[in-house]
């Protein structure tokens, strides 16, 4: 079993910027590849961006790419999402979670591929 903590959810203007963390207790953190999802009201969950177990590589939702980036710290068993450039659209419900894989693919835009999920931090942008 894998217990996911996201934080660092909150209120802010537009164009600024936030930073969640993601912190993972239970199985080994460093052998799975660590997404972000995200749920507006009334919208399905969808993708945001995912990292590989060792932070070589990462995907991005076309809608964040150049905006957010995913890193982690494996000693901390820690996932960051930093968000620059919000926009109001941004607002939603974040979550991470964790896949029981090394490596990316396509499989990694799909919620259902995610074994564990962490229990959301809001993120609202507004003026």
């Amino acid at each position: 079993q894998v217990q996911l903590v996201e934080s660092g959810g909150g209120l802010v203007q537009p164009g600024e910027s936030l930073r969640l963390s993601c912190t993972a207790s239970g199985r080994s953190f460093s052998d799975m590849t660590m997404g972000w999802f995200r749920q507006a009201p009334g919208k399905e969950r969808e993708f945001v961006g995912a990292i590989s177990h060792g932070g070589v590589s990462t995907l991005y939702a076309d809608s964040v790419k150049g905006r957010f980036t995913i890193s982690r710290d494996n000693a901390k068993n820690t996932v960051y999402l930093q968000m620059n450039s919000l926009k109001p659209e941004d607002t939603a419900v974040y979550y991470c979670a964790a896949r029981s894989v090394y490596y990316l693919s396509e499989y990694s835009k799909s919620p259902d591929k995610y074994d564990y999920w962490g229990q959301g931090t809001q993120v609202t942008v507004s003026s």
